[in-house]
């Protein structure tokens, strides 16, 4: 046996003992989506010269939208410094009642009359709870709402699983809050959506430094996936 022959043996041999070892570290599958309510949170940004129209569009899908069979709450909001950025909150008693409003001619209507006026296409994502309180809550003209995208790398989701829902668990105990939920998406439970609803702006801020969301950024650093994308918003009456 050649030099060269021996030299592709044990590089063939390498590569199958290190297979074995790659397949044992790759992390967990994670389970199916549970059955229950389904949250969704639909990204809407519009030409800025179609903010208005935009504004009309959202409050009228949202009245709609409660009053379907199914619906436990649907809210609208508008981005604080993007006026031409919208957000759709929905929550469904189940993954049904979810497919059935999605597929309903008043929705494929609304989506149409969005695609005229789009910047970006409508960036819709369906989650299941992860921490979440009671469904109402009552927001007064200085309320803030704020949206975050949570995305942590495959390996680490049961630890991002764990710190969001601590997240959430500690923050609807501070002042000012008004609800906070932490959901996970259905098709992708590596990442999450944190849903924040505060009395005010300043409450807003003294929760960003308290002692348990800054102990939550710290341990999310190594474990993100992506940039944290915060965002705030108004409360569309």
């Amino acid at each position: 046996m050649n030099a060269a022959v021996l030299v592709l043996t044990a590089m063939a041999v390498g590569v199958g003992m290190m297979a074995p070892a790659a397949q044992a570290q790759a992390p967990a599958p994670p389970p199916p989506p549970p059955d229950g309510a389904r949250y969704i949170v639909t990204y809407l940004e519009v030409m800025p010269t179609a903010r208005a129209n935009a504004m009309t569009m959202v409050r009228q899908f949202r009245d709609a939208t409660r009053k379907e069979a199914g619906n436990l709450r649907a809210e609208a909001l508008q981005r604080i410094g993007q006026l031409n950025q919208f957000v759709l909150l929905e929550a469904w008693k189940d993954q049904i009642a979810a497919e059935t409003h999605a597929k309903a001619a008043a929705t494929a209507q609304f989506r149409d009359k969005i695609k005229a006026i789009q910047n970006a296409p409508i960036d819709e994502r369906v989650h299941f709870p992860l921490s979440v309180g009671p469904l109402e809550a009552k927001a007064g003209g200085a309320a803030i709402a704020v949206v975050t995208h949570v995305d942590v790398i495959p390996p680490q989701r049961e630890n991002g699983t764990a710190i969001t829902k601590q997240l959430a668990d500690d923050s609807r105990k501070d002042d000012g809050n008004l609800r906070f939920e932490a959901v996970i998406q259905t098709n992708r439970q590596n990442h999450f959506t944190v849903i924040e609803l505060w009395g005010d702006r300043k409450a807003a801020e003294v929760h960003s430094m308290a002692a348990h969301t800054r102990a939550f950024r710290e341990k999310l650093g190594p474990a993100s996936g992506a940039l944290y994308d915060e965002r705030f918003y108004k409360v569309l009456e």
